[in-house]
């Protein structure tokens, strides 16, 4: 098994409004799914939806999915050194979002509250790839207190929340990184590739208007009293917070996400080579191909999503496009994408 070209893979019926941006993008590929709310895909998910047995799954040939398929060929689907340093856990999920409307106010745990409180192995980290722009919500400006922010959510005062925090407007070409903890929400109309850990665990200070009940689905189970202990309340000037922020053509994400993640935004204008690795590619603009080793040879364009083995070995990419490449975080010396003909533009994020 090498690349593999992705169909849609968007749960039904979530809380929020979105899913014709994503049908856009797509332009028929991918089986894109109707509605109104179907406003997020989840590419190459290893990760459930949070209390579901399977639902957010990958699926590959016959319908198996993307997790059994790692369990049983783990060295194939992820290499020897990722399993080394990670074991048979892909450590990354990728998603295309489609904010129909603002999300909700959220945050997402860091990895210890995860471990201590759920038992789990990954917090949530994030990385927003603007594709359409418009105004996020990111951090506080000022501190909070904890009992201010508790009233806050009992009472659902939104205005309190939104005016509390930095509200920013990102560009195509932009990137965003959200460290777990920080109170963030997208704001209605922007679309992006989000990459994260792979993990499906929000914690929500706002729900009002939303089609969930958020006093019973709003805190993993763990009542407000634990789960919002899990926030960040620190005030961030907005230096700090443009730190978070990459401006389209800048090179790095904000330290510290290589923990986590890498993402590269590359350019393929003539050919350049990937290293051998798990990962996702979105294409974004244009059109090329994907060739390995192996003699595998797949047209692509805009709208694509691809799903990389790291037994496809090194893969050229060719043609005239954009795109994004996921992965995990790097267990070893750093890999590097090397051009074989033709320019080509290189940001890591």
């Amino acid at each position: 098994m090498s690349i593999l070209r992705l169909s849609g893979n968007q749960p039904a019926n979530r809380f929020y409004r979105g899913g014709a941006k994503i049908r856009a993008f797509r332009a028929g590929k991918g089986a894109a799914a109707s509605g109104s709310h179907v406003p997020e895909d989840w590419v190459g998910s290893t990760t459930t939806i949070f209390g579901e047995a399977s639902l957010g799954l990958s699926r590959v040939a016959g319908g198996k999915s993307l997790r059994d398929a790692v369990a049983e060929d783990p060295v194939h689907w992820l290499g020897e050194e990722h399993l080394i340093a990670f074991g048979a856990d892909t450590m990354v999920l990728v998603k295309m979002l489609d904010a129909g409307q603002r999300l909700p106010v959220h945050l997402h745990p860091t990895r210890h509250f995860a471990a201590t409180h759920l038992g789990r192995h990954h917090g949530k980290a994030e990385a927003w790839l603007v594709l359409e722009g418009g105004i996020v919500h990111l951090g506080f400006r000022h501190d909070v207190l904890a009992y201010e922010l508790a009233e806050w959510v009992r009472t659902q005062d939104t205005s309190a929340m939104l005016d509390a925090m930095h509200a920013i407007e990102v560009f195509p070409g932009d990137s965003v990184f959200v460290p777990p903890g920080m109170p963030h929400a997208i704001g209605e109309g922007v679309f992006l590739v989000e990459v994260q850990e792979p993990e499906d665990l929000s914690i929500l200070l706002e729900w009002d208007g939303y089609a969930l009940d958020g006093t019973s689905k709003g805190h993993l189970g763990l009542g407000f009293r634990t789960a919002l202990s899990a926030i960040d309340h620190r005030g961030r000037s907005e230096a700090k917070i443009g730190a978070l922020i990459t401006r389209a053509g800048a090179s790095t994400l904000a330290a510290g996400s290589e923990v986590f993640f890498r993402v590269e935004r590359l350019t393929a204008s003539g050919r350049i080579e990937l290293d051998a690795g798990f990962g996702v590619i979105v294409v974004t603009v244009g059109e090329g191909s994907l060739e390995t080793a192996d003699g595998q040879r797949l047209a692509v364009a805009a709208g694509d999503t691809l799903l990389v083995p790291f037994g496809a070995g090194r893969v050229l990419a060719g043609g005239s496009m954009d795109f994004i490449w996921c992965r995990p975080p790097m267990p070893g010396p750093e890999h590097s994408v090397s051009s074989t003909s033709g320019a080509r533009s290189r940001t890591s994020l």
